[in-house]
């Protein structure tokens, strides 16, 4: 699909209906959604906001030096990340990861890779201390 295209209507794919079985079954404190590029974290679903997401972002943009950023209008309603925060009202982040076009080079894994093994750390400890 086109740059920003996030399908028909929510659960309308396979894999999506996957993940969401899956999420249901593990109850998540907080989830991670990837994609790529951009070097951004979205952080917020329209005006939902979990306790804590935006502490939570900060300290994730901080340990990736990628930039938190309100989730573009046109980019939301039917991500994993929208439906996750709005059920479950706990924070819920997509990562844009590495930067350019799409697809992104192979030659960037160990940059994004760089920027990401501490985001995914952060992630873990501050799901640890999310209340479910």
């Amino acid at each position: 699909g086109p740059r920003d295209y996030v399908g028909m209507a929510p659960l309308s794919a396979k894999e999506s209906r996957a993940v969401y079985t899956l999420t249901n079954r593990l109850d998540p404190a907080l989830i991670l959604a990837y994609h790529t590029q951009g070097g951004v974290i979205y952080w917020q679903y329209l005006d939902f906001e979990p306790a804590g997401s935006r502490d939570i972002g900060d300290t994730l943009a901080a340990a990736s030096g990628y930039v938190l950023e309100s989730t573009p209008y046109a980019s939301s309603f039917a991500g994993y990340k929208d439906w996750f925060i709005s059920e479950y009202d706990r924070p819920g982040y997509t990562i844009e990861a590495g930067r350019g076009e799409n697809p992104l080079p192979l030659t960037q894994f160990s940059e994004i890779y760089a920027d990401n093994r501490c985001l995914l750390t952060s992630a873990a400890a501050a799901a640890a201390g999310i209340d479910r």
